[in-house]
């Protein structure tokens, strides 16, 4: 697929702030557009990049106005997370993911996280 990364976008700032947010992508057209993070660390999270890739097959799909169009639509029927867009997109960087946890496993290399237990889980003593 063919796209560029576009580093300090003021565009992904705006968003930024909007999403109130330390670091934020987002897609125009064939464009990633970066704030609060750089090109390298971007690359680094392969689900972020499956992420933002399926926005842009989303404007490939839909055209350009009328996916901004219906993006905006969504976002305000349904809001920012609900948005069946993001829904998508979330899913396509899940399934990396997934993907990369299921391999990880298969090898023996999955470790506890560390992770504090849930309240209604009692801890073996």
């Amino acid at each position: 697929m063919d796209y560029k990364i576009v580093e300090k976008s003021p565009f992904a700032r705006i968003a930024r702030m909007v999403l109130k947010s330390r670091n934020v992508a987002m897609v125009l057209g064939k464009s990633i557009h970066l704030s609060g993070v750089d090109r390298e660390t971007f690359l680094e999270d392969k689900g972020w990049v499956e992420h933002e890739l399926c926005h842009i097959r989303q404007f490939q799909e839909h055209g350009y106005v009328r996916f901004l169009w219906l993006y905006l639509k969504e976002s305000y029927r349904v809001g920012y997370y609900n948005n069946k867009y993001e829904v998508e997109a979330r899913e396509a960087g899940n399934k990396h993911k997934r993907h990369q946890m299921a391999a990880k496993k298969e090898a023996g290399e999955v470790k506890p996280s560390g992770l504090p237990l849930p309240a209604d889980v009692k801890k073996k003593v």
